[in-house]
């Protein structure tokens, strides 16, 4: 098949690159030129402007951005829709917020065009491991692009069957799946994000209390000197925690065991907050998530005001001085 994508990032370039070597063709466009010539080649069209882009692609046209969420995606989709036709087809495979997307697909409907939102997880890795996909909008024009879906996902692999599935729809085994309407896709990606961050807090904490075992503080007998990276190996080997996150813990500590070149601010980029705004709405608890959200938050802040406000009401109500560092 044919897709252009716009936003050749490192996402969105490796995506060009798994559709282009296993034979779809693909029509590129970035702002910045040398993203889209590091792309040029077997299968790949490189277009100077937009106008270009669009009439490079045969019709019913496909186009895949992939840009942060937010005001570039929003853009991108309002100048696009300018010279797209009806039966074209817009899937907005970055981060997007799910309720934009159900305003931007009805407003996008009014003059025939397409939307699919794709959440799209798999990161740097997912040139060679392949992207999971979750998917949402019109049934029939998800139908129309699963050779790209299919292409773009894992596949199987080495993952062995759940038992008791039966005869579910076997998409979801090859890493992508139909999630429903318009906004569906992007409102399970929010979720997956969601939890993502609750799963990495809860790594982290667990390892700096190791790391915190050999502490001084504590009686010389309770006192331990673990070695992090041989318990992020051993955890990886038949544990109920190992994940490919712990992989990725391994491999980090692995490099460093102190982690010394990372600094230790944790950005967050929307979608933990709106996985938090999502369950108040709704008025489902989320308390493991919502810590690991506040948590990022904290790791941005050195001596804050509430460190301050802390300290100052220990030596008000017990005399507690201020150890210096």
């Amino acid at each position: 098949m044919q897709l252009g994508v716009i936003g050749l990032g490192r996402m969105g370039g490796n995506i060009v690159r798994r559709l282009t070597r296993t034979g779809h063709q693909c029509v590129v466009f970035d702002q910045a030129p040398a993203a889209a010539r590091a792309l040029d080649g077997k299968g790949v069209t490189v277009a100077a402007d937009l106008r270009a882009f669009v009439l490079s692609l045969s019709t019913p046209r496909a186009v895949w951005l992939m840009l942060p969420s937010g005001e570039a995606t929003e853009t991108a989709i309002n100048q696009l829709a300018k010279h797209l036709e009806p039966d074209d087809v817009i899937i907005d495979g970055g981060n997007a917020l799910y309720k934009d997307d159900i305003r931007r697909s009805k407003a996008l409907k009014e003059n025939g065009i397409h939307y699919l939102d794709c959440g799209t997880s798999g990161g740097v890795w997912g040139l060679e491991r392949g992207y999971c996909l979750m998917i949402g909008g019109e049934k029939n024009i998800f139908d129309r692009l699963r050779p790209i879906f299919e292409t773009l996902a894992p596949g199987v692999g080495d993952i062995p069957a759940t038992p008791g599935r039966g005869s579910r729809d076997g998409q979801a085994e090859l890493g992508y799946l139909y999630c429903g309407p318009s906004g569906a896709g992007h409102f399970v990606k929010m979720i997956h994000n969601g939890i993502e961050y609750g799963l990495m807090q809860a790594y982290a904490e667990g390892f700096n209390i190791l790391r915190g075992a050999a502490s001084e503080e504590l009686p010389v007998d309770q006192r331990y000197h673990f070695d992090l990276p041989n318990i992020a190996e051993v955890w990886r080997r038949g544990s109920v925690v190992s994940s490919w996150l712990l992989d990725l813990t391994a491999t980090a500590l692995a490099d460093d065991p102190e982690l010394s070149q990372y600094s230790g601010v944790v950005e967050d980029s929307g979608e933990g907050r709106w996985t938090i705004n999502a369950a108040i709405e709704e008025g489902v608890p989320a308390h493991v998530l919502t810590a690991a959200l506040y948590a990022r938050f904290r790791s941005r802040e050195k001596n804050s005001f509430a460190d301050r406000l802390l300290s100052a009401m220990r030596k008000k109500f017990g005399g507690h001085v201020e150890q210096s560092h």
